[in-house]
C-alpha cells in the first residue's frame, strides 16, 4: 500500500507515467482516476448537511450521517470517472486537451483500458447506490428519499453530457451541492425539508460553484471550438470572471445576513479569517488569463494550464473551512446556551 501516494492524491491530481500507474496499489489508482483531491468539497457538504440538522436540535443517527457521507462522495467519484469516460469516447480528451494536460486522463493516457475504467465507475456507482438504498430502507421507503435518490442518480449520469455543453453544468453545480447534497441530506437525516437550509448552505455552495466557473473560463476558448456550450463561453471570458468575484463576495454578505436574522450566531463571522485567502485571489479575476504560466504558478497537478479553477478552489477550502468551523461552534454553543441568539 502506497500511503504517500493516497495523501498526495487528496492534496493534487498527480502525474503518473504507465511504469508508475501499473506500480501501484488500486487504493492509490481509484484516488488517481476518480480526482479525489477534489471530493473534499462534496465532504464539506455532506458534513454540513448534519450539521445544519444539530444546529436545528434535530437528533442525528450518527451511522446515517457516515453512510450519507460516504454515499455522497462515492456518487461523485463515479461522476469524475463517467465525466472522463463520456469526453474521451465523444472524442472531447483528443488534441492535448485541457483535461490531459493538469492531471492524468485514465483512458486517453493509457492507464486504463474502456473496459477497466467502465469497471471502476460501475463499481463505485454501485457503491453509491448502496449508501443511498441503505438510507432509503432507514426512512421506510420515504417518497421524497425515492427523488432525492433519483435526481443524484440523473446528475451522475448526464452532467458532463447533455448538461455541459447546453450551459447547465454550473447551474447543475449549484443545485447538487446546496439543495440536493445539504438539503436533501438534511432531510435524510431529520425527515424534514427546511428551506432556511437551502438558504443557509449557499455561502458554502457558491464558493464550490466559482471552481467548476473558473475551470470553464480557464477551459473557454477550446471549449468554443469543440462545441462545448458552458455558460462561461456564452457570456465571455470577462462576465465570467466577474460573475465569479461575486459569487466569492456574496457569501460573506450571506453570512453577515443570516447573523442579523439570528438563524446563525456570531461566531459565524470565523469566516472572516478566510478573507487573506480571497484577497489574494480577487486581483486575478480582474484581468484576462494570461498567455503563459505566471512565475511561481504551479504547473500541472491541478496547476496550470488552469490558472482560475485552482484558484477559485484555494477560496473554496478556506471560506469552507472556516464556515464549517463556525458552524460546530454554533452547534455547541446553543446546546450550551440554548436561549443565546434565538430568532
Amino acid at each position: 500500500m502506497n500511503f504517500a501516494m493516497w495523501r498526495k492524491a487528496l492534496q493534487v491530481i498527480p502525474e503518473v507515467s504507465k511504469e508508475e500507474w501499473d506500480s501501484l496499489d488500486i487504493v492509490s489508482k481509484w484516488l488517481i482516476a476518480t480526482r479525489a483531491a477534489v471530493l473534499v468539497m462534496t465532504f464539506l457538504s455532506a458534513v454540513l448537511a448534519g450539521l445544519f440538522a444539530l444546529h436545528d436540535h434535530a437528533k442525528v443517527n450518527p451511522v446515517n450521517w457516515l453512510v450519507l457521507v460516504l454515499g455522497l462522495v462515492l456518487a461523485h467519484a463515479a461522476n469524475n470517472i463517467f465525466n472522463d469516460y463520456t469526453d474521451y469516447v465523444r472524442g472531447v480528451d483528443k488534441d492535448n486537451y485541457y483535461r490531459t494536460m493538469y492531471g492524468p486522463q485514465p483512458v486517453a493516457d493509457g492507464l486504463l483500458t474502456k473496459t477497466q475504467h467502465l469497471i471502476y465507475f460501475a463499481v463505485t456507482g454501485l457503491l453509491a447506490l448502496a449508501c443511498g438504498v441503505y438510507l432509503l430502507f432507514v426512512s421506510g421507503g420515504d417518497r421524497v428519499v425515492w427523488l432525492l435518490l433519483g435526481l443524484g442518480a440523473f446528475f451522475v449520469l448526464f452532467y458532463t453530457w447533455p448538461l455541459k455543453y447546453i450551459a447547465m453544468g454550473e447551474l447543475a453545480v449549484l443545485i447538487v451541492w446546496g439543495p440536493l447534497m445539504i438539503g436533501g441530506g438534511y432531510y435524510v437525516l431529520t425527515g424534514q425539508w427546511v428551506w432556511n437550509v437551502v438558504w443557509a448552505s449557499l455561502p458554502y455552495v457558491l464558493g464550490v460553484t466559482t471552481v467548476i466557473f473558473g475551470k470553464h473560463i480557464d477551459k473557454l476558448v477550446i471549449d468554443k471550438a469543440k462545441k462545448i456550450h458552458t455558460l462561461p463561453v456564452l457570456i465571455g471570458e470577462e462576465a465570467a470572471r466577474y460573475a465569479v468575484l461575486a459569487m466569492m463576495i456574496l457569501p460573506y454578505l450571506l453570512v453577515i445576513y443570516l447573523i442579523a436574522v439570528k438563524y446563525f450566531t456570531p461566531v459565524l463571522l470565523l469566516v472572516f479569517v478566510a478573507v487573506p485567502t480571497f484577497l489574494k485571489m480577487y486581483p486575478q479575476f480582474l484581468k484576462p488569463k494570461p498567455e503563459t504560466r505566471p512565475e511561481g504558478f504551479p504547473d500541472g497537478q491541478g496547476g496550470w494550464p488552469l490558472y482560475f479553477a485552482p484558484q477559485g478552489f484555494v477560496n473554496n477550502r478556506a471560506f469552507g473551512a472556516w464556515f464549517m468551523l463556525g458552524l460546530i461552534l454554533d452547534v455547541i454553543l446553543r446546546v450550551v446556551f440554548p436561549h443565546f441568539w434565538v430568532m
